[in-house]
């Protein structure tokens, strides 16, 4: 058993607390990591603001990267030393939607209700209170133990922080794109929010060669920021943005992407998609939004709506790749990096995200 320095959820509208815990070592099929860096997500401040049903206490963090300090019994694909991305949505492996390639809807995992496979978490208070890791990852502490199919080994030479982005925001956006909408060189696209998620959004479609891209969000600093990796055009979001997309794409762009989160965007893709054309609802909204579309329309526009789960990501696969890309000079993901942070500047971090300030943050582990 070990010691670490953990932000640990406590409740709904509360900063995180920094507490010291103690980790187990890593049973059979697990991996103990050594965190090097996490990314802040916006999903961490859904359950912080109580949007998604949490119930502390919980380390939060899901974009992970890390040194393999040890495995557990019948873990050979790792060794200590290796650098891994963590991957959120640790499949089981053996389901019928596993074995076909779909490891991202896993009928078995345990990861979305942020527990081991076995049902058990691995990190528990100096008292002996247990704490559960989000999404079997937990990545705002200093260690974590995690499944090993929730484990993905890249080059050593990938720093750190962009592994953590891979891990989720950026492997979301760019998946959306190439697995999910399977978007073709010379289609053309809107997305709608230039967060991190958006703007890989944007970087996956210039990698399938879309063109034109269309950038839409209220901040000039974004869709600036959205220029300069891979957008051809720039909307404003707080103007009349059909008729600014159709000036561009007469009769609407062939895909849609909402990367916010928000019903009034995503009711908003439909007026953007030409006939035949394409929505993908991305971004998170809070548990009890609803959206509604046109039945008419949907049926005579022939429109599609496809709803993307961490970009249909095999992340054995997907990761390594994407890692190699950003290292050809075809993914700029370090773009996407704003801030560096410490541990104990989490919720400085979390309150700039509330207001909208500045971009993508990151933990930076000494």
């Amino acid at each position: 058993m070990t010691s670490l320095r953990a932000a640990v959820y406590i409740g709904v509208d509360r900063p995180l607390r920094l507490e010291t815990l103690e980790l187990d070592e890593p049973g059979p099929g697990e991996v103990a990591v050594s965190i090097e860096a996490s990314g802040l997500c916006h999903s961490d401040l859904h359950v912080m603001l109580g949007e998604w049903s949490e119930r502390p206490p919980m380390v939060l963090g899901h974009e992970g990267c890390g040194v393999v300090e040890s495995v557990g019994e019948d873990v050979h694909q790792f060794a200590p030393g290796d650098r891994v991305v963590l991957c959120w949505y640790a499949p089981c492996d053996e389901c019928a939607r596993c074995r076909a390639g779909r490891p991202w809807v896993c009928l078995n995992t345990r990861a979305n209700s942020s527990l081991m496979p076995d049902g058990g978490t691995r990190l528990r208070r100096l008292g002996g209170e247990p704490v559960r890791s989000y999404l079997a990852v937990g990545s705002f502490g200093q260690r974590a133990v995690v499944p090993a199919s929730g484990a993905v080994r890249v080059d050593g030479r990938l720093p750190a922080e962009l592994g953590a982005l891979i891990g989720c925001g950026v492997a979301t956006g760019v998946g959306a794109v190439t697995n999910t909408a399977r978007v073709e060189p010379g289609a053309s696209v809107v997305v709608i929010g230039c967060g991190g998620v958006g703007l890989s959004v944007v970087m996956g479609a210039a990698l399938a060669g879309a063109h034109p891209i269309i950038a839409v969000d209220v901040e000039d600093a974004k869709l600036e920021q959205a220029r300069d990796v891979g957008a051809t055009h720039a909307v404003r979001g707080d103007g009349d943005v059909a008729a600014a997309v159709k000036a561009i794409v007469p009769g609407g762009a062939d895909y849609a992407f909402e990367a916010i989160g928000l019903q009034r965007t995503i009711e908003l893709m439909p007026d953007l998609i030409c006939l035949g054309g394409v929505a993908v609802m991305v971004g998170m909204t809070p548990e009890d939004v609803r959206v509604s579309f046109s039945g008419f329309g949907m049926a005579e526009f022939g429109h599609s709506v496809l709803g993307s789960n961490y970009g249909s990501s095999v992340a054995p696969i997907d990761f390594p790749r994407i890692a190699a890309l950003f290292e050809a000079g075809k993914l700029p993901i370090d773009r996407l990096i704003t801030r560096r942070v410490a541990l104990d500047e989490v919720n400085s971090a979390f309150d700039d995200m509330r207001a909208r300030r500045g971009g993508r943050a990151v933990i930076v582990y000494g």
